[in-house]
């Protein structure tokens, strides 16, 4: 039986449902375990931390909305992931982390294997909080780093930290989603953002919804995406004092850009049949046999 799903949301979890999501996590038959803004004893997340470590099916784990309560917690949930391999997705918004609990936390997402998208949003999180989700950013050539990362409503965060975020950014080579709604960035943060997106070769979605943007950023993001080529798809303005018709236009540039992309693909996948049409109509042909990954030569046989 493929793994499944428990989601809860708001409750008051007793110790016979903590026993139950316990032995799941145990039999590994939950892929995604969600208790958004539950209630339990710290006895009890003790139980569903150790049920974590053991899980080798567990892909994304929710705990958003007050669960990680105190320090004492943010260990428990650091130990549960030095053990645990499988997590993908972690969310923890509305967690009243701060910088310290990060640091507690950080060394364990620093080595997880499997951790692409990360949930900070609303953690209390300052600049020292920054420069350590920058160490979980790599440069090019580093190990695999976070493909999604949400750091909204995260006002105790100042420029600088916002500037060297946006540095880690640039130089990333994997992260894909950023979200930044509701922080107080202003036009200043905006433009280093805006060197940011240009510089990535992955990031095609940014979220700076309700972040004091005014027409002046908004120009410089026009600029970006009408003359520069990037990978964003998405950029969200929402809910600043940005023009509509500005938004608009940055709207349309994007679709564009989604639209070139497309017809792209299919020329190339045209011509990759075309050429495979060339090669088997010839007198000698060879085969390629490969990993299912496409990593390495496996066997090459002429015919």
């Amino acid at each position: 039986m493929l793994p499944g799903s428990i989601q809860i949301s708001g409750e008051t979890l007793s110790s016979a449902e903590i026993r139950d999501i316990c032995e799941s996590l145990r039999e590994n038959s939950i892929k995604l375990l969600s208790l958004r803004g539950c209630q339990l004893s710290d006895r009890d997340f003790g139980r569903i931390c150790k049920g974590v470590a053991e899980s080798h099916s567990l892909a994304q784990l929710n705990l958003n909305l007050g669960i990680v309560s105190n320090i004492n917690r943010v260990k428990q949930l650091a130990e549960a992931l030095k053990t645990n391999r499988s997590v993908q997705s972690l969310f923890l918004h509305g967690s009243p982390l701060t910088d310290a609990g990060l640091a507690i936390l950080n060394p364990a997402l620093s080595i997880h294997p499997s951790l692409v998208a990360l949930d900070l949003g609303d953690c209390m999180l300052g600049d020292e909080g920054i420069n350590l989700i920058c160490g979980l950013l790599p440069p090019d050539g580093a190990k695999s780093g976070l493909k999604e990362l949400t750091l909204s409503a995260n006002s105790g965060i100042t420029p600088k930290g916002w500037g060297r975020l946006a540095i880690a950014v640039a130089h990333s080579s994997q992260v894909r989603v950023l979200n930044l709604d509701y922080n107080p960035l202003g036009d200043q943060i905006a433009a280093m953002l805006a060197v940011s997106v240009a510089s990535s070769r992955t990031l095609e979605v940014l979220d700076l919804e309700g972040t004091g943007l005014t027409n002046q950023s908004a120009m410089i993001l026009l600029d970006m995406v009408e003359n520069y080529p990037t990978a964003l798809k998405t950029l969200i303005l929402a809910e600043n004092n940005i023009s509509p018709e500005l938004q608009q236009q940055i709207s349309d540039l994007l679709s564009e850009g989604e639209e070139d992309d497309e017809t792209v693909n299919h020329e190339v996948m045209a011509r990759e049949k075309n050429s495979w049409i060339c090669q088997s109509n010839s007198s000698s042909q060879m085969v390629l046999v490969t990993s299912g990954l496409g990593e390495s030569l496996l066997a090459e046989t002429e015919m």
